[in-house]
């Protein structure tokens, strides 16, 4: 029998779905010796127009984790999509790292590598041609593809034929 105060079923949803792009161990010499950090970089997002990237450090993996992910919350950007992709070709430049990003027809997919996969999967797109030029370093490929995707301009709204028909009244010749 379950305790009292304990829900039976399933864990809610988390807010945001993470990914964590890199972990790396640093080290610092001193005295006595070296000592041992971990290094976090990780993308959250909601899959509905909402991603941010962090990073952080912290005496184990789990702390830093969680310090990431609390940086990431800070650095969330809101993006308008055009349905399933972006509205139109965009490139940026972040340091010596460089992406292009290109919309792509419905069913095409993900075709990106690496950090800019991850985030804009973690965005909600899932149509989308990418290339990463120059830099190999998650941290700023990921941060150049946020930067790119807040150059975006707002998607133009289709116009649907929905609209009143028109009604030909015939004319009578008398």
């Amino acid at each position: 029998m379950a305790k009292p105060g304990k829900r039976m079923g399933r864990r809610e949803k988390p807010e945001y779905e993470q990914k964590l792009l890199n972990l790396a161990r640093v080290t610092r010499v001193v005295k006595g010796g070296r000592r041992f950090r971990f290094r976090a970089t990780l993308v959250i997002g909601n899959r509905k127009g909402k991603v941010g990237v962090g990073v952080a450090k912290g005496s184990d993996v789990s702390d830093a984790i969680q310090k990431a992910f609390n940086d990431a919350k800070k650095n969330l950007v809101t993006i308008q999509l055009a349905g399933s992709t972006i509205s139109h070709d965009i490139s940026a430049k972040l340091g010596s790292a460089r992406v292009l990003l290109k919309p792509a027809s419905e069913g095409r997919g993900i075709i990106a590598g690496g950090a800019v996969r991850s985030v804009v999967h973690l965005l909600g797109v899932k149509d989308i041609v990418s290339k990463s030029l120059g830099a190999s370093n998650p941290l700023n490929v990921a941060r150049v593809t946020v930067k790119a995707l807040l150059k975006l301009k707002a998607p133009r709204e289709k116009i649907t034929n929905n609209q009143e028909p028109i009604i030909k009244e015939e004319s009578k010749k008398s």
